[in-house]
């Protein structure tokens, strides 16, 4: 194992009606979604059966009674709310926002393509169900500065049996910190934006407690949730810390750095290594608190109580965490002649240099004054929180340059207006975004994401999945990430193909069945499915 891992993201995106400002959300989200599908496949519903939002990592169950109404997921609503994406993706309405889910991939850098390919299909919905009347928007942000926030969600594939203390304790130091080069930027500080200024991340002050089951409400920095959706040696870590980037090098950081902690977590065990004793000296004594203090740093200089005793800096534990990495790799891959670890792949020998070149950007950038940070062009075409306060300062400027005094600060209404501007997924306003893009680093092209919008992932299950949408779509009844049955025949007989691999039932494995399939039930019979009668 390396950086490479079954991965996948979920993306949240606000939704507005340009000539109605009272719009209700919920209706507009579903406008959006159902838009976004294909007549063809509208019938198919989402099969819940193998989901268990209450089930928790910790080894518990909350009571379905006890549990807050948004977090039964896996309670189908009344309204058509999922469709499916041509790429193998799912595309549906929670809560109050469309939303869509990537496709399963095996490294950051595929990832990261299908999360962007998820900007495209959603402003492709947005459009057309537009009208001359009602007009929809589509953001790619995480909160309106009044209080709401909704999420950019990571989903990570791991070993069961790792400590998940261990994987915890590992991963709450990194999430506090890693915001530093990963973050998207915000005006506002505090939930609702209730004091002027600018901070790094725009999840952060919405984060009140260290681990829970939770995602909407008191939310957790470690989530719990234990559906897996693979086999039951493995677990999924469902990340909801996360910002919605719009930059691809955080973007491929954010999924990358977290997924090679994941393999240090994975190896410690079988290398004997006390990776628990190793974490003592970098846990965080309120990661909660730290959270906060980071985000909202732009100095980089605030101490962060260690539990220890101790303290140290975002940055500095960002350095310890990555030389962890380093010392784990070089006793499972061996080291070359200037001591860097001998990786097993590509994808992770990239990861591993952008992470030192984004601890050496955040380094720089510490160090220097905001006019000359203004000039730090080269660290802003990797640091989104940068690129984006230079716009924005840029804005705040040239008010404060005509006269304006007190208006001229961060709660201008301007700069406000010109933050949105910025998560605009609408051609009119992508300008915006389109102009600082230019100067962004880039690891995807533009046409591997259109290609990304169509075309499911070769090395998973997500291409079987795309592949008999696409072949039979009139013959299915129900599908979801594990599970696929077809609609049911005369005699009431139905076939249901067990998916909880994801890393089989990919193009290699199944191209040639369902090129030769005759029916959606001939096609799952022949890969091992099982008749159910109604």
């Amino acid at each position: 194992m390396s950086v490479r891992r079954v991965m996948g993201t979920e993306t949240e995106y606000a939704v507005s009606v340009r000539q109605d400002p009272h719009a209700n959300p919920v209706q507009s989200s579903f406008d959006v979604i159902a838009h976004a599908g294909d007549e063809e496949t509208r019938h198919i519903r989402w099969d819940y059966r193998q989901e268990d939002p209450v089930h928790d990592m910790r080894g518990m169950t909350m009571p379905r009674a006890a549990a807050r109404p948004d977090m039964l997921t896996d309670e189908p609503q009344r309204n058509i709310t999922n469709t499916f994406a041509a790429n193998g993706g799912r595309m549906y309405v929670d809560h109050a926002h469309p939303e869509y889910s990537a496709p399963e991939t095996r490294d950051p850098f595929e990832a990261v393509a299908y999360d962007f390919a998820g900007d495209l299909l959603m402003r492709q919905a947005a459009q057309s169900a537009s009208t001359e009347r009602h007009q929809f928007e589509v953001f790619r942000n995480n909160a309106d500065g009044k209080g709401a926030a909704w999420g950019s969600h990571e989903n990570y594939l791991l070993r069961r049996d790792v400590d998940f203390d261990v994987v915890t304790a590992l991963m709450l130091v990194h999430f506090a910190t890693r915001q530093i080069y990963t973050g998207s930027g915000r005006v506002g500080l505090g939930e609702r934006g209730e004091r002027a200024g600018y901070q790094l991340s725009q999840r952060a002050d919405y984060f009140h407690m260290k681990v829970g089951l939770q995602t909407t409400f008191d939310r957790p920095i470690v989530n719990t949730r234990d559906e897996s959706h693979a086999p039951d040696e493995m677990r999924r870590l469902h990340v909801i810390v996360g910002d919605a980037n719009r930059l691809e090098v955080p973007d491929v950081l954010k999924l990358g750095t977290t997924s090679m902690l994941l393999w240090v977590a994975e190896q410690a065990s079988a290398l004997d290594y006390d990776l628990t004793d190793e974490l003592r000296s970098l846990s965080l004594l309120d990661s909660v608190a730290a959270m906060h203090t980071v985000s909202h740093d732009l100095t980089f200089d605030e101490p962060l109580a260690l539990a220890n005793g101790g303290s140290s800096t975002a940055w500095q534990l960002q350095v310890s965490l990555r030389g962890l990495v380093y010392e784990v790799a070089s006793m499972v891959y061996g080291t070359d002649s200037l001591g860097e670890p001998v990786w097993p792949d590509s994808q992770t020998r990239s990861v591993m240099a952008m992470w030192q070149q984004a601890l050496i950007d955040v380094a720089e950038v510490r160090h220097a004054d905001d006019d000359t940070r203004m000039t730090m062009t080269a660290q802003a075409s990797r640091l989104e929180w940068l690129l984006k306060w230079q716009l924005l300062e840029r804005m705040r400027r040239r008010i404060a340059g005509c006269g304006a005094s007190s208006a001229s600060g961060w709660d201008n209404p301007q700069v406000r207006a010109l933050e949105l501007r910025w998560a605009s997924l609408a051609p009119e306003n992508e300008a915006v975004f389109a102009k600082v893009r230019s100067r962004a680093e880039r690891v995807v092209t533009d046409e591997r994401i259109a290609a990304a919008a169509t075309d499911a992932p070769a090395d998973t299950r997500a291409w079987f999945r795309a592949a008999i949408l696409h072949r039979f779509p009139t013959e299915l009844r129900a599908i979801s990430w594990t599970r696929i049955t077809t609609v049911a025949d005369g005699a009431g007989d139905s076939w249901t193909l067990d998916m909880r691999d994801p890393t089989r039932f990919t193009k290699d494995d199944t191209e040639r069945q369902v090129e030769e399939a005759s029916s959606a039930a001939q096609l799952i019979r022949s890969l091992g499915g099982i008749c159910e009668h109604s």
